[in-house]
C-alpha cells in the first residue's frame, strides 16, 4: 500500500505541476499564448478558459475527498491533453511535435489508475 501512494503522489505530482505549469504559463504571457493559438487556428478567448479549467482541475484534484470530483478533473485533463494531440495533428505539426504530449496522458492515465488502487481498500 506504501508503495501505491508513493508512485501515485509522484505520477500525480508531475501531472499536476505540468497541467499548473501549463495553466500559468498561458496565463502570465498571453501574448505567446495568443501567437501559439494562431498557429493551431484556434480561436484566443479559449485561453483564459481553458487555463482556469486547467487549474481548477489541478485544484480538485490535490483536494481530499469529493471523488467525483476528481472523477470529472480527471476526464477534463485528459480532454484537454487529447485534444492538443488532435489539434497539433490537425494542423499539419510534425508527430515529433506532438507525439510527446502522450507522456503527460500517459502520467495522467497512471496516476487514476493509482488513485483508484489507492482508494478501493478504504471502500472495503
Amino acid at each position: 500500500m506504501k508503495k501505491i501512494r508513493i508512485f501515485y503522489w509522484i505520477t500525480t505530482g508531475l501531472f499536476l505541476l505540468m497541467m499548473a505549469f501549463s495553466a500559468i504559463s498561458s496565463l502570465a504571457s498571453p501574448e505567446k499564448a495568443v501567437e501559439f493559438f494562431k498557429t493551431m487556428n484556434m480561436p484566443s478567448y479559449l485561453i483564459s478558459f481553458l487555463s482556469i479549467a486547467k487549474l481548477l482541475g489541478v485544484i480538485a484534484i490535490l483536494v481530499p475527498g469529493y471523488p467525483r470530483l476528481k472523477e470529472w478533473a480527471y476526464a477534463g485533463l485528459t480532454f484537454d491533453l487529447i485534444g492538443a494531440v488532435y489539434c497539433n495533428y490537425a494542423v499539419g505539426k510534425t508527430a515529433a511535435e506532438w507525439m510527446p504530449i502522450f507522456i503527460f496522458v500517459a502520467l495522467a492515465f497512471a496516476s487514476y489508475f493509482l488513485y483508484h488502487k489507492k482508494v478501493s481498500p478504504q471502500l472495503k
